[in-house]
């Protein structure tokens, strides 16, 4: 394999107290492509600041099993710190309790040692994939949420009551406005939302957490 899967622009974060299986790893994913960041440790990686913020699309692969800071220990501080890059965890034999305890702790996946180089590229492969799908997620709800910013008060009461399941002549009654007054209420708001059609306006409501309960 010498490209990276369609994310050539991914960074990669390697964490293990041990320098053989640390750079083991760095030569592999390098050879796949990635740009690899290497740590001594996760106190090292912590102290090197958060990637949190980083447009590159990247995901960390630690060692459970680490002095000082564990594995679980760097899960629980990114959870802290809401971080959202994906984190692999190694494990070694018989650390299934600890791998469970990491999934639990937000962690995208684990591998058990000894493993092989295509398991180790497959895995990075499908946390850098749903990485990205995530990212796309976000700036969607987040378009979609300045769309919605953008309505007017009584704008925004129909959306709700649209995404309830109302008709214009009960919108208009509970709204104590003429049905022709929600029609081009309607209308604004599909325009200002950029929806084509109802269902497409009530997914955009729900991705931003309007409730399906008119106001």
């Amino acid at each position: 394999m010498t490209e990276a899967d369609g994310f050539e622009g991914a960074v990669i974060h390697v964490i293990d107290d041990d320098e053989a299986v640390r750079q083991s790893l760095a030569f592999l994913l390098s050879t796949a492509g990635h740009t690899v960041l290497e740590h001594p440790s996760a106190r090292h990686f912590v102290e090197a600041g958060l990637p949190g913020a980083d447009p590159s699309i990247c995901c960390i692969i630690t060692d459970v099993r680490m002095p000082e800071m564990t594995g679980i220990d760097l899960l629980q501080h990114l959870k802290e710190k809401g971080s959202t890059v994906p984190v692999i965890v190694v494990t070694g034999h018989g650390d299934v309790p600890l791998a469970v305890e990491a999934m639990k702790l937000g962690a995208a996946d684990f591998l058990e040692k000894p493993f092989d180089d295509v398991a180790i590229l497959d895995t990075v492969k499908s946390a850098l994939a749903r990485r990205e799908k995530t990212s796309q997620h976000d700036a969607i709800r987040e378009q979609v949420a300045d769309r919605i910013a953008a309505l007017s008060h009584r704008e925004r009461q129909v959306l709700e009551c649209l995404v309830a399941g109302q008709a214009n002549k009960t919108i208009a009654y509970e709204l104590g406005i003429s049905p022709r007054t929600v029609e081009v209420y309607r209308a604004n708001v599909m325009t200002k939302m950029k929806a084509q059609s109802l269902s497409e306006l009530v997914r955009m409501a729900l991705l931003c957490g309007i409730s399906p309960k008119a106001a």
